[in-house]
């Protein structure tokens, strides 16, 4: 069969790249390091069945283009606009100042210019792919810090433009480097001046019409078409396929349809972009990795701590509080989906070795895996300086001689989402509160509003010392991250043994530990939603209220049972 040998090895390779990304799932890793790992048992530096690289590669062309255009779809400007220069100006100077700050390590190293340039830009980017989900596994996806680091990411992103196209010049530039890399430029302007406003006005009309004939075979085939057929088009203007889908989603982002869109695309999508990474898996040499441990290490702390630190001295220069940058540094100490993508473009223009290829790939790796703890290391130092900070002089004034504080109040610790809710439902009826609030923006509008709002993490021993919390009717724990609601909680406790005390969370065995420490109440957030989203449900049926209350509680009780099951087989977040 004259196409046996793409089959065979399409076979092999979702095969492969299926078992490694059901370890890596099983193990909560992200599946990007199980498709590695999929492509380094099939590759050629490994015993057994070696693939065809090249019959791969052809098949992840097309999950390059996919992956990018997803990722370009997904970008939102309105999360540049949000959070303004930190994002856009701090998170340029932090990718120019990685890029030189590799570049010293690779010529240090022994390496050409090139390899050292590459390597630099490899370590500048982080994945808002990978910040999503650590932040979604938190509760903090609102967040400032979160705010700020997907949009961070999100310039790192469009950086990847340049880069691509900046490198590829000095590479193939000869004796005529500055009209060549000139006019690559060129071509990169006249492929955005065409595409965009073409793009912008053309290709919504395009779904929106393609959509009316509610025909989801002809929607999916419009969108693979214009993924791929835009890659082509950039591709004759000599810029990467990669970089002319990325920009092709950007400029769809901004349609109604861009929801659907990517909805449709995601299957097809996931399954070329984990070819993508197989075809990268099968470049790398582990060999070469275990024998220069030092050399990977130093990769992963260039990401990790080098990269980290730029982002909260970058953060901290734009007036943002020690704790926000820290948790923006933690965030953004990873790398991402572009770091493969460049790292790849420099295997393909034989600028890097193939060594340095396996180097910049496995610290990647590493640095990903180790994100969600990066992360929570993250929160430990944020709750480790503001332990070392003194209570402010107006916290200190709250319960002063002659002012014993308020009574009969309720203390809500968190006035994000949740704690907002509550807030204004308390001062529609007039009753006293008392908010603890990190984000000094939203402390400043609570006060103006008259309402009394301190500063500050609300686990801070003598923060909750000064709130007057044996006087208060209520605490209210509502910030999103489960550590820190467990410390509220034991030192509340301590302080007020009598104080009802309700707390949000999101799982079931959160929930199961709160009730074993002293909270009163504690809410499942996602069973409540469910649950109220049935009480809804029933009640279109016509069943009567009383027989609907009944079954609100049977379906708390089920959920807690069989949720504190499944934990207890996968283990706890905690």
């Amino acid at each position: 069969m004259e196409n046996s040998g793409l089959l065979v090895n399409l076979a092999l390779a979702l095969g492969t790249a299926f078992i490694g990304a059901l370890i890596a799932a099983r193990l909560r890793q992200s599946v990007t390091l199980g498709y590695i790992l999929a492509g380094i048992v099939i590759g050629p530096y490994t015993p057994g069945f070696v693939s065809d690289p090249a019959a791969v590669d052809e098949l992840a062309n097309v999950g390059v283009i996919l992956l990018m255009f997803a990722i370009g779809m997904q970008l939102s400007l309105d999360d540049l606009k949000k959070v303004g220069g930190v994002a856009v100006f701090g998170g340029g100077l932090q990718v120019l100042l990685m890029i030189g700050a590799g570049y010293l390590v690779g010529i240090a190293l022994g390496w050409t210019w090139i390899e050292a340039l590459f390597f630099g830009s490899v370590l500048s980017n982080s994945s808002s792919t990978v910040l999503s989900k650590v932040l979604a596994e938190r509760g903090e996806p609102d967040s400032i810090p979160g705010q700020i680091g997907i949009a961070w990411s999100t310039v790192q992103d469009l950086s990847t433009i340049v880069l691509v196209v900046v490198l590829t010049a000095l590479h193939e530039g000869g004796d005529n480097l500055v009209s060549d890399l000139g006019w690559a430029t060129l071509k990169v302007a006249i492929f955005m001046t065409l595409l965009i406003p073409i793009g912008s006005r053309v290709l919504p009309w395009v779904f929106e019409h393609v959509a009316a004939l509610r025909n989801r075979e002809v929607f999916v085939l419009t969108v693979g078409a214009v993924a791929i057929g835009t890659a082509y088009v950039s591709s004759l203007f000599g810029l990467s396929v990669a970089i002319g889908a990325f920009v092709a989603g950007v400029v769809i982002s901004e349609s109604e349809l861009s929801h659907r869109i990517l909805g449709d695309i995601e299957p097809l999508r996931d399954i070329f972009a984990g070819l993508f990474f197989v075809s990268v898996g099968i470049l790398v040499d582990p060999g070469f990795v275990v024998r220069n441990i030092p050399l990977v290490a130093l990769t992963v702390v260039m990401i990790i701590a080098v990269k980290g630190l730029l982002c909260i001295g970058i953060s901290l220069a734009f007036k943002y509080p020690m704790r926000i940058a820290i948790l923006v540094g933690a965030g953004l100490a990873q790398s991402a989906e572009f770091s493969f993508l460049l790292a790849r473009v420099g295997a393909n223009l034989n600028a890097i070795s193939g060594d340095i290829f396996s180097l910049m790939l496995a610290g990647a790796a590493v640095s990903i895996a180790l994100s969600p703890l990066m992360h929570a290391l993250g929160h430990r130092a944020v709750h480790w300086w503001e332990q070392q900070r003194p209570p402010s002089g107006e916290l200190a004034m709250l319960t002063s001689e002659g002012n014993p504080g308020p009574r009969g109040h309720a203390v809500i610790c968190g006035y994000g989402r949740v704690g907002r809710v509550i807030g204004e439902a308390l001062q529609r009826r007039g009753f006293p509160m008392v908010v603890v609030e990190q984000e000094q923006r939203t402390v400043r509008e609570l006060r103006e509003k008259g309402i009394m709002a301190l500063a500050g993490s609300a686990d801070h021993p003598l923060l909750l010392q000064r709130v007057n919390l044996p006087q208060a009717r209520v605490l209210v724990v509502a910030v999103p991250d489960a550590l820190t609601a467990r410390r509220i909680v034991d030192q509340a406790r301590a302080i007020a043994p009598r104080l009802a005390i309700v707390v949000r969370t999101h799982t079931e065995a959160e929930r199961e530990w709160q009730m074993a420490h002293g909270a009163t109440e504690v809410i499942h957030g996602e069973l409540e939603l469910a649950i109220e989203m049935t009480r809804f449900a029933l009640h279109r049926f016509g069943v009567p209220a009383t027989e609907t209350s009944a079954i609100m509680q049977r379906l708390r009780r089920q959920s807690r049972r069989s949720e504190s099951e499944i934990e207890a087989t996968t283990g706890s977040r905690f």
